[in-house]
Formats: structure tokens, C-alpha cells, sequence
């Protein structure tokens, strides 16, 4: 099997199964940070891994078939004898319009995330001013306190950064519980967790039908809740960060954009946080996932690899790997 035949194939079997399997052994959240590794792993090594098959099943065919390919110290003269006509007109021809297609695609799918991205960054910046002007500022902290019944707590990225306490939500939360939530929306601004979540809901919201992009988007967010519940455990312990949770769950929908307590995934977190997993179930949760980020991660290295080395063979039976053939 060709270089590039293995890299569609790689693509197509995490585009496909990753959905599921993924959401399977992440939603426990036993390990979220890894969790988040492996999500974002996955997807951006399924349209890289594709963008190679493509480049390589174009030049394969101009490297010979006799001998061993080191397709990475030939693929530039493959290419600009492909460009210059020498490999025939029909593959001159075949470059030409798939790097149009390339170019115009990626220029697409690009200028629309781009887009995407400078509108979301454009809300929350305008949210954050926003907030700090119409409240004020919490003593002893620095978040901002907005006069409203509901109970809020939420964080919105800006210059600077804002993190926005309701009046309900002052009025339900004792000063414990009211830590541990600060500590919850400060973990998502240090972690630059907003940044994650706009990169992967704008690769959702540009191409909504591939369920790998649209899911992964969903399981980020519970998972990154779950690493600021973790991180705001350790400092508050887990039954105040559930106090907390239980206290402000039910509130209203939070702002587009904005990070809060009860944003995502309410009752999964809270059954985490009252239930921890054993040592046992930790570490082999751990394992799975570990394993499952190499393998993601090796899938295409190990082929670029052959590739680099000389591994890779091209069999003479095949027609599309002679040049002679495809020139007659």
C-alpha cells in the first residue's frame, strides 16, 4: 500500500471511529487534561494526514518504481518536474488543477474560520469592557459584580480579562463556595482555555457535517470545565467546588462566549466531584489514553518516517505507480 493510500486510510479511520471511541474513554473525565490532548490531537492530525495523501498520490507516480522512494528528498524535484511538463501533460494538467482546488478550498475554509474567530474574539472583548464599566469591582478580588437576580458566575476574555459575579449569585454563595468558583473561572483564563474552545467551535461551525469536529468541540468543553474543577479542587477541595456547582446550577444561559461554572456539563461534573474514581480505575483511564495519543501521533509520523528512510516501496504492479505507464 502506497504512502499516501496509508495516510487517507489513517484519516478516514479517526474521521470515523474517533467520535465514538473518543467520547467513550473521555467522558468519564477521569483525566481531562489528557483527554483534551487526545481530542485536539485528532483533529488536527485527520486534515493534515489528508492534505499529505493528497500531495504525495500526485508526486508518487513521477519517483520511480524500481527502488527504494525517499519520498521527502524528492518530492520538490517530483514537483517542478511535474510543473515544467515533464512527467506529461495530463499530470501537469492534474497538478495544476488540484493545487487550485487546494488553494481555493484552503482559502476558504480559512477566511471563514478566520472570520469566525474575529467575530467571537469581537463579542467577548466588547463583554468584558462592557462588564467592567456597568459593575464593580468585588473587594478583595478581581472580578466584577453586576446587578442581577440570577445566579452568574462566568469569565470572558478581553484587555484585560474579566471575570463577572451576579448579585444572585453573591446573595446563594457563602465566601468558601465563592472562592472556589473564582478559582474555577481564573483556572479557564490561565489555562487560555477560551482560545481552545474558539479554534475548535470555529473548525465546528466552518464544517458542521464532520462529526470528528462538531463532537470534539462539545467533549473539549466538558473536559476543560473539568480540568478548572480539578484545578480549583485543589485548592478549595472538592466538596466546596460541588457546594458551589449545586448552588449555581439552574441559572441562566450563559453569555456567547463566556466560560462559567455551570456552563457545560453540569451533572457529569457534579457526580465526578462526589464520586472520585479509585487509583486503579485512575491510572488504567490513564493508560488507555496515553496509548490512544501515541497511536494518534505515530500514525503519521511512523509513515513520514518509512518515507524519510527509504522504507517505503512502490510496486512495480500497480499501473499508477509507473511512470511509463501513466505517460502512455
Amino acid at each position: 500500500m502506497s504512502i499516501a493510500a496509508c495516510l487517507l486510510l489513517y484519516g478516514l479511520v479517526v474521521a470515523t471511529l474517533g467520535p465514538r471511541l473518543l467520547t467513550r474513554w473521555t467522558r468519564p473525565g477521569v483525566a481531562p487534561r489528557l483527554g483534551v490532548a487526545v481530542w485536539l490531537v485528532a483533529i488536527i492530525s485527520v486534515p493534515a494526514s489528508w492534505a499529505a495523501a493528497a500531495v504525495l498520490a500526485l508526486v508518487a507516480p513521477t519517483l520511480g518504481s524500481h527502488q527504494p522512494v525517499r519520498i521527502l528528498d524528492s518530492c520538490l524535484a517530483a514537483l517542478e518536474a511535474v510543473a515544467a511538463g515533464d512527467a506529461g501533460v495530463a499530470l501537469q494538467a492534474g497538478l495544476f488543477a488540484l493545487t487550485t482546488g487546494a488553494v481555493a478550498a484552503a482559502g476558504f475554509l480559512v477566511t471563514r474560520i478566520v472570520r469566525w474567530l474575529l467575530a467571537a474574539r469581537a463579542r467577548t472583548h466588547d463583554h468584558a469592557r462592557m462588564a467592567r464599566m456597568a459593575g464593580r469591582q468585588l473587594p478583595g478580588s478581581d472580578a466584577v459584580v453586576v446587578e442581577s437576580p440570577q445566579r452568574l458566575a462566568y469569565c470572558v476574555a478581553g484587555r484585560p480579562h474579566a471575570i463577572v459575579v451576579s448579585q444572585g449569585a453573591l446573595d446563594t454563595l457563602d465566601a468558601p463556595h465563592l472562592a472556589a468558583v473564582l478559582a474555577h473561572e481564573r483556572a479557564h483564563l490561565d489555562g487560555r482555555h477560551h482560545l481552545v474552545l474558539a479554534a475548535t467551535r470555529g473548525l465546528a461551525g466552518t464544517l458542521p457535517k464532520v462529526p470528528l469536529f462538531t463532537t470534539g468541540a462539545a467533549e473539549v468543553a466538558r473536559l476543560l470545565e473539568m480540568c478548572a474543577d480539578d484545578t480549583a479542587a485543589r485548592a478549595h477541595g472538592r466538596q466546596t467546588v460541588l457546594g458551589a456547582l449545586l448552588a449555581l446550577s439552574g441559572a441562566a444561559t450563559l453569555p456567547t462566549g463566556a466560560l462559567g461554572a455551570t456552563g457545560v456539563g453540569v451533572l457529569d461534573r457534579a457526580e465526578r466531584l462526589a464520586e472520585p474514581v479509585g487509583f486503579a480505575q485512575r491510572w488504567r483511564a490513564r493508560a488507555l489514553l496515553t496509548t490512544t495519543l501515541a497511536l494518534l501521533t505515530a500514525g503519521p509520523v511512523i509513515t513520514g518516517a518509512l518515507s524519510a528512510t527509504g522504507l517505503a516501496f512502490c510496486d512495480p504492479s500497480l499501473a499508477f505507480c509507473d511512470p511509463l505507464t501513466i505517460a502512455r
